[in-house]
Formats: C-alpha cells, sequence, structure tokens
C-alpha cells in the first residue's frame, strides 16, 4: 500500500479546479515559442523550441495564469502564443491534430492583443459549439502582421468546419471582407509552413 502510493505521488499532479472555482469543459496548458526567423525548421527543432507555461482546470486558474502573460502585441520577433486542450501538443504531427486543419485569420498590427482575448475566451467558454473538434488556438507575431488561428480535429468535415468559421466571425467582431483562410495540417506539413498556400474563403 505504501509502495503505491509513493508511486501514483511521483506521477505528475492531475490540475483540478479549486475548492469554490468556476471548473471549465476541458483542462487546458498554455505553450510559448519563439525562433529565428530564416532558419528552416523540422518539426523535432521546433518541438525542442517549444515552452510549456503551464497547465489549468477552471477559470480563475486560467486568469491568474493570463494576468501575468505578455500581450501579444507586446512580444517581439516571430513569437507565439498557443492555447491547447491538456494533452494535444501544438503541433501537425500529434494525433489529434493529424486530420486536421485551421482557419487563419491575418491581422494588421494592433489588433492581436484583443483578438487573441476574444478567442481564446469563446474556446473557454464553448462558445463554438461543435463537441470536442476544437483542439487549441494560436496567436503568430510577426513583422508584418499578426495571425490568429484556431485548430480542429477534422478537417473534412465542412460543417464543423463553416460554423467554426462563423463562430469566429461573430466572436472577433471583424469587418465583414475580412480573408479568411482554411488550411488542412497535411497541407501544412507537405509544404512545411503554417501560412503559405492557403485556400482564402471571404
Amino acid at each position: 500500500m505504501e509502495r503505491d502510493k509513493s508511486q501514483s505521488s511521483s506521477k505528475r499532479k492531475a490540475v483540478v479546479p479549486g475548492p469554490a472555482e468556476h471548473p471549465l469543459q476541458y483542462n487546458y496548458t498554455f505553450w510559448y515559442s519563439r525562433r529565428t526567423p530564416g532558419r528552416p525548421t523540422s518539426s523535432q527543432s521546433y518541438e525542442q523550441n517549444i515552452k510549456q507555461i503551464g497547465t489549468f482546470a477552471s477559470v480563475e486558474q486560467f486568469w491568474r495564469f493570463y494576468s501575468h502573460m505578455v500581450r501579444p502585441g507586446d512580444l517581439t520577433g516571430h513569437s507565439d502564443f498557443h492555447l491547447f486542450k491538456e494533452g494535444i501538443k501544438p503541433m501537425w504531427e500529434d494525433d489529434a491534430n493529424k486530420n486536421g486543419g485551421k482557419w487563419i485569420i491575418r491581422l494588421r498590427k494592433g489588433l492581436a492583443s484583443r483578438c487573441w482575448e476574444n478567442l481564446i475566451l469563446a474556446m473557454l467558454g464553448e462558445q463554438f459549439m461543435v463537441g470536442e473538434e476544437i483542439c487549441g488556438a494560436v496567436v503568430s507575431v510577426r513583422f508584418q502582421e499578426d495571425i490568429i488561428s484556431i485548430w480542429n480535429k477534422t478537417a473534412s468535415d465542412q460543417a464543423t468546419t463553416a460554423r467554426i468559421r462563423d463562430t469566429l466571425r461573430r466572436v472577433l467582431n471583424l469587418p465583414p471582407n475580412t480573408i479568411m483562410e482554411y488550411k488542412t495540417h497535411t497541407d501544412s506539413i507537405k509544404d512545411n509552413s503554417s501560412f503559405r498556400n492557403t485556400k482564402i474563403t471571404l
């Protein structure tokens, strides 16, 4: 009995909501990555570059992390924040992501912080109404523009991807002419790029 106890305590402690906290439907993990532009990235070097910030299970735990984090609009260079369901790595090759894809929205400078906050609050609040389809969201800070994307599990499910697109438009309060692009992770793996060669829909 004693041995069992010590074995289980050496495993990573599960993140659970604290007493009187408001539990989220899923636990989520914040990640951060930064890379030198122009240097080709393999999935191995990308994985080494990505740092886990922490996992949370309740609204209160989310705000504890988020209130200490730099806003995307204040990040410099080639940086990304990722917020994914616990257990899903923000990588195309992850089992939960490999048959999926993502909606991509390019933003002019100055909009990333507000759009990122609206996007992740909508995701945590289950506003997309697509069951377990949502895997996570990413904000990518680049020199000329910022890009936000939301990843889902099944790229071939057009009803789901359309619903995600429409919810994105609503929660981000996007102007009607905003260009939104959908890209499957299979295509991203093929051309080793998140944002090149995307399909554009208005």
